[in-house]
């Protein structure tokens, strides 16, 4: 018996030496490659010291324990010498390594040495074992302990004397004749940014950092419109007088009541499934109201009066899916018949074949000096030769078409002569304007030629106007001046945000500006009246070469006012969960091309972007306080992993325009997007995330907020953003509140009371944050993904809060069709 029991397998001996060698023959292959590549040593020698401690503990020799303790050891040196007290980057260092030595510490008194002897004592091994639980408990707690919030610090000085509003002064006598949207009474919110001026700043101070947390849901309104794929409303509301109005995920037109939530009425529009493009995305809906017409007046004096309405005064404006402008009564929801055919106009007249789902309105048309301003998106990433991204001027009363600006053809003033259509392929505008009424400037910010990630083929006056802001004078739909920031953008850094309008201080005194926020961080002050840039700009050498060398700009401009970007990505920066994911992200670093900010496309090889094309800042955008002079500016802080796919082998992987593709579009833009036309396919890892768990390669944050000093561009106070409730690895929600900064989409609402508004990040949670400290001080569970800019308003002396929980399949939070509303206890 005595013989027998001493040659069998003490088995749980035995599963942890497999396990541990199993482990350190992985790091042995793995940091072997990794060395090959110039990347860190650690992993070959913890493999090596791993292999020989599993072997020996599967043997119950106790040198297995002496093995696996220096290993130990030397993964916290080496896990200190990399990542000093940076939290995050000790996680896939020690994490593993830590529970590993659990079951070791735990198995140490069935260990013996060469003559059979036993070395530990269970009280030894208990007392071991307890000691690294508490460590990994006490470790695991600090994940729950909020981040520091960075910066300077808020001071009263920092209310910047000179900076001003730019929204124009109202008066009793001006009411009938200036526009809500281009200067807002203080309980309304009648554009996408409040105002035309997009500052998105609310002058109600009712809710405040010392009552907010008493916030309650007052009411929900669902719209019934949830798509099955490709969801993302996106939407903000508009509020005029008591009434709310908004569109859903494709485009449905919905009215109501601003204090109770319920409808008024609704207007179905019907939108094919075949015209989704990439996202059923319908951000918001125009204002607009016209004059009473003078009429006789009686008596003596024989005075006009104003008081006939106009038909179909005021009205929406709703751009659509399918590419449709869309007019109807904003009281009744009727279609406005003197409004092109029907109440509707067809902004791809001209444009030569449209395939479903390749342009699309999915941003709020702007309307200045009665002209509706329309871009459109053009579905990325899908021919060199796709539409037009002609900007066009209709007439807000009649849409008819006022100007067309074809940036190919600038001499056709309203569109093409006949049997010609708007050139092919150009920048379009998908996102949101801002405008001046005054100057009459409709600011644009312009996206990329059609295809992001090949440039050989573009003409010289879209390499002059892509990726710029562009200033258009609606009197005469030409451009008044462009701003550019990025020249020959290969990397989608389409302008996303809207440009915010301020009056900014100089040595001169204020100066009207606009401040534009970019995806790859940097944040513009611009004179609005010409684009001189207000603040430095400084052209800076970058890297060069790729697979079009000829065509890389050799400097790229950066602005010194502010920058959202950090600094350059290093192989300490991969993440994971464990070593062996970590080491995997180190690989593909090592492997890829990456010479920093603007590193070239290349093909046979990944190359890195960083900031990936989600931002810096995207649509989001940002908001200003004029009073405290502060910029709100939410961010993401993720890289793309790319590489270019020759075209024989993009067609053997069957990627080929929407029209002639096999299976159901979705997934991340840029997963296998053609480019026909052009010689590569591009195939994008959006945030660069691992195949099997689905967790990103660079360590957290993914994402923040920062609020900035508007005078200097100096940070106030920048902390992560986001927290893991709704994230995990395998797409597992893990439900734990522990900030981790995730990524977002959606953009913040600033108060008078000092607080800031903001659903946006992935976990599912709109919250209000102390504008002066970056403290949260209320949140509160969406039913849905809240990628939405929220907005607020006031009805009988009553503050509210109003988000769109609609979800988004591409940060894939769950769908939704919600309109909720905040407000505290009467």
């Amino acid at each position: 018996m005595t013989g027998h029991r001493e040659n069998s397998h003490d088995w749980p001996l035995l599963i942890l030496g497999v396990l541990i060698a199993l482990l350190g023959l992985a790091l042995v292959i793995g940091g072997a490659w990794l060395m090959t590549l110039g990347g860190s040593w650690y992993y070959l020698l913890a493999g090596i010291g791993l292999l020989i401690a599993g072997v020996q503990l599967a043997r119950g020799k106790v040198s297995g324990a002496w093995w696996f303790a220096a290993v130990f050891i030397g993964t916290l040196l080496w896990a200190a010498w990399e990542s000093g007290l940076d939290y995050w980057r000790w996680i896939p260092r020690a994490g593993l390594i830590v529970v590993l030595a659990i079951f070791v510490a735990l198995l140490l008194p069935r260990l013996s040495d060469n003559d059979g002897s036993r070395i530990f004592s269970r009280s030894v091994s208990w007392s071991l074992a307890g000691a690294l639980m508490l460590v990994f408990i006490g470790v695991f707690a600090l994940a729950f302990v909020p981040p520091e919030i960075t910066g300077a610090g808020w001071q009263a000085a920092r209310a910047t004397p000179g900076v001003t509003d730019a929204t124009p002064a109202r008066s009793d006598a001006d009411d009938a004749f200036i526009q809500p949207a281009v200067a807002p009474v203080d309980t309304d919110w009648p554009a996408y940014g409040r105002s035309n001026g997009a500052r998105r700043y609310s002058p109600l101070s009712d809710i405040n950092p010392g009552n907010v947390a008493n916030l309650e849901k007052v009411w929900t309104y669902r719209t019934g419109d949830i798509p099955e794929k490709l969801w993302g409303a996106e939407t903000t509301p508009l509020k005029v007088d008591d009434t709310l109005y908004l569109c859903s995920a494709t485009n449905i037109l919905i009215a109501l009541d601003a204090a109770t939530g319920e409808e008024i009425w609704r207007h179905e529009v019907k939108i094919p499934e075949k015209n989704i493009p990439y996202t059923a995305a319908c951000r918001s809906v125009a204002y607009y109201e016209f004059p009473p017409l003078e009429t006789p007046g009686e008596g003596v004096a024989g005075v006009t009066a104003l008081g006939v309405p106009q038909p179909c005064s005021p009205r929406i404006i709703e751009g659509t899916l399918d590419g449709r402008l869309i007019a109807v009564d904003a009281l009744t929801g009727e279609r406005c018949e003197n409004f092109g055919d029907n109440g509707e106009v067809d902004i791809t007249r001209d444009m030569g074949e449209v395939l479903p789902g390749m342009v699309s309105i999915t941003s709020p048309p702007i309307i200045v000096r009665g002209v509706i301003v329309t871009g459109h998106q053009v579905l990325d990433g899908q021919r060199r030769w796709a539409p037009s991204g002609v900007i066009q001027g209709f007439d807000a009363m009649t849409g008819e078409r006022v100007w067309a600006w074809d940036m190919m053809h600038p001499e056709w003033k309203n569109g093409p002569p006949p049997g010609e259509t708007f050139a092919r392929g150009t920048p379009n505008m998908w996102t949101i304007a801002s405008a001046d009424e005054e100057l009459g400037f409709v600011y644009l910010p312009m996206g990329n030629s059609a295809v992001d990630y090949w440039s050989s083929l573009r003409r010289p006056p879209e390499n002059e106007y892509s990726t710029s802001l562009l200033a258009i004078d609606v009197t005469t739909g030409e451009p008044a001046w462009h701003f550019q920031t990025v020249h020959k953008d290969v990397w989608d850094y389409d302008l996303g945000s809207t440009g915010s309008l301020i009056d900014f201080p100089t040595d001169d005194g204020p100066v009207p500006a606009i401040v534009l926020s970019s995806k790859q961080g940097d944040l513009y002050v611009l004179n609005r009246r010409t684009g001189e840039p207000l603040t430095g700009v400084e052209e800076r050498p970058v890297p060069q070469g790729g697979v079009e060398p000829d065509e890389r700009a050799p400097t790229q401009p950066f602005s010194l006012y502010h920058t959202l970007a950090k600094r350059n990505l290093t192989e300490k920066d991969m993440w994971g969960l464990t070593p062996l994911d970590q080491l995997w992200c180190r690989i593909q670093f090592q492997r890829a091309s990456y010479e920093g900010i603007y590193t070239p496309p290349t093909a046979g090889q990944h190359w890195i972007q960083y900031p990936g094309y989600n931002g810096g800042s995207d649509w989001g955008g940002i908001a200003i306080d004029p009073e405290r002079g502060v910029i709100v500016a939410n961010y993401n802080d993720m890289p793309n992993h790319n590489e270019l796919v020759p075209r024989e082998r993009a067609e053997e992987l069957g990627w080929a325009p929407r029209s002639e593709a096999r299976g159901d579009p979705g997934g991340a833009e840029g997963a296998g997007d053609p480019q026909a036309g052009t010689p590569y396919a591009i195939d994008v890892n959006a945030g660069w995330r691992l195949d099997f768990t689905g967790l990103l390669c660079k360590e957290p944050p993914y994402g923040g907020i920062r609020v900035i000093d508007l005078a200097s561009g100096e940070t106030i106070w920048d902390r992560p953003f986001g927290t893991a409730r709704a994230n995990g690895p395998f797409g597992i929600p893990s439900h734990l509140p522990i900030i981790m900064g995730t990524p977002n989409n959606g953009g913040p609402v600033v108060t008078a009371s000092g607080l800031i508004f903001i659903a946006a990040a992935t976990d599912n949670l709109i919250r209000a944050i102390d504008l002066k400290t970056g403290e949260k001080v209320w949140d509160d569970v969406l039913p849905a993904g809240g990628q939405a800019t929220p907005m607020t308003y006031s009805v009988d002396g009553r503050q509210y809060l109003v988000i769109m929980a609609g979800g988004h399949h591409f940060m894939e939070t769950p769908p939704g069709d919600y309109v909720i509303a905040y407000a505290l206890p009467e």
